[in-house]
């Protein structure tokens, strides 16, 4: 008779029985005894608890759950229950951006990219969401990917299954000219056809910020942007015309806010091209601080370093870090990161003062 080693015990031992041998496509198991042979058919049920690391056996549905696209195992009720309050409160603490103009040319793409690098260098973690189909945050970071925001709103793929790193801190969602064809899909979907972005997103929660670029129109994937966002960031470029552009944005908060039923307020109104030698700019600035008061945020000046960086497949942060550029956005997102934290004490102070809280 032939001897082998068990694969549980690894003792060696006579082969004498059926059982003792599991013959796989690929492998052969052995075992020496009917007790190593049930413990190596349980192993496969066998899990490690996501919160406390003890060993149990996958008996119940409540024991697994997928949490920011990944599958979690809990060996009691007791450890789901602190994994998924955990979750909740990951999910009330990150602050979701829309950077959005209804008019094209405010450099929307330069803001969102800028500021999501610029607080990811400050040790947040963020996610960039391209929600404009020409696609620029790929193309302006170098960025390519199999899956895109497409096939999360209108595949159901699930977020980390497309989300892409950028660097440290950074993770992007990419699109393409396929967007466009969500546009229409969205269009047509018989209900919630604005609220197909937050549902998918829902299960999403490891990231401190969600920076979203919309593209320069009032659309479907707009709509699904503000449902989704907590603030929206609106840059400006200095000139008469983008000053008409903000009051269109207003109408359509309005809407968000009244119809949609979902609030959603300005985080601030960015200034950009900014020159201080001409009179259009230093008008357009006291007419934005005459509508939004303290909401005007620090400006960024015109700079050529800016312009460029894009070309070169890098943020103003990597490509020009002593610009005027690098210097402006600094200023901005440090200026966001102390408005979400008022925002933040004033929701929580809220919270305390809510019946039943």
């Amino acid at each position: 008779m032939s001897v082998q080693a068990c694969t549980v015990c690894e003792s060696h031992f006579e082969l004498r029985f059926a059982y003792q041998v599991q013959r796989l496509p690929d492998t052969l198991n052995y075992f020496c005894s009917q007790r190593c042979h049930e413990r190596h058919l349980l192993a496969a049920n066998e899990k490690v608890c996501g919160v406390c690391a003890a060993p149990f056996e996958l008996q119940f549905a409540y024991q697994q759950a997928q949490v920011d696209g990944e599958v979690r195992y809990f060996c009691s009720t007791v450890c789901r229950t602190s994994e998924m309050d955990q979750v909740s409160e990951r999910h009330r603490r990150m602050r979701r951006i829309a950077v959005l103009n209804q008019k094209g040319g405010t450099g929307k793409t330069t803001t969102s990219v800028n500021v999501a690098a610029g607080l990811a260098d400050a040790g947040h973690r963020v996610l960039l969401i391209d929600l404009d189909a020409q696609g620029n945050v790929a193309v302006s970071l170098g960025l390519s990917a199999r899956l895109t925001i497409y096939h999360v709103l209108v595949e159901g793929a699930h977020p980390a299954d497309c989300i892409v790193n950028v660097s440290e801190n950074l993770d992007a969602l990419v699109s393409n000219t396929s967007l466009a064809q969500a546009e229409v899909k969205l269009v047509t979907a018989p209900r919630d056809r604005y609220k197909v972005l937050s549902d998918r997103m829902a299960g999403l929660t490891n990231y401190d910020f969600v920076v979203m670029d919309c593209g320069p129109s009032l659309s479907v994937l707009n709509q699904n942007a503000l449902t989704y966002a907590d603030h929206i960031l609106i840059p400006v470029s200095c000139d008469y015309l983008s000053l008409v552009g903000v009051k269109q944005i207003l109408r359509t908060l309005k809407k968000v806010n009244e119809l949609l039923l979902h609030p959603v307020s300005i985080l601030g109104v960015v200034p950009t091209f900014y020159d201080q030698r001409t009179r259009i700019s230093i008008e357009a600035v006291n007419t934005l601080r005459s509508y939004f008061k303290d909401r005007v945020l620090p400006p960024i000046r015109v700079n050529t370093r800016l312009k460029e960086a894009p070309s070169h497949k890098k943020t103003i942060f990597e490509y020009a870090p002593d610009s005027h550029g690098s210097e402006d956005y600094r200023a901005l997102v440090q200026r966001i990161i102390e408005l979400c934290a008022e925002a933040e004490v004033t929701e929580q102070e809220a919270a305390v003062g809510r019946p039943g809280a």
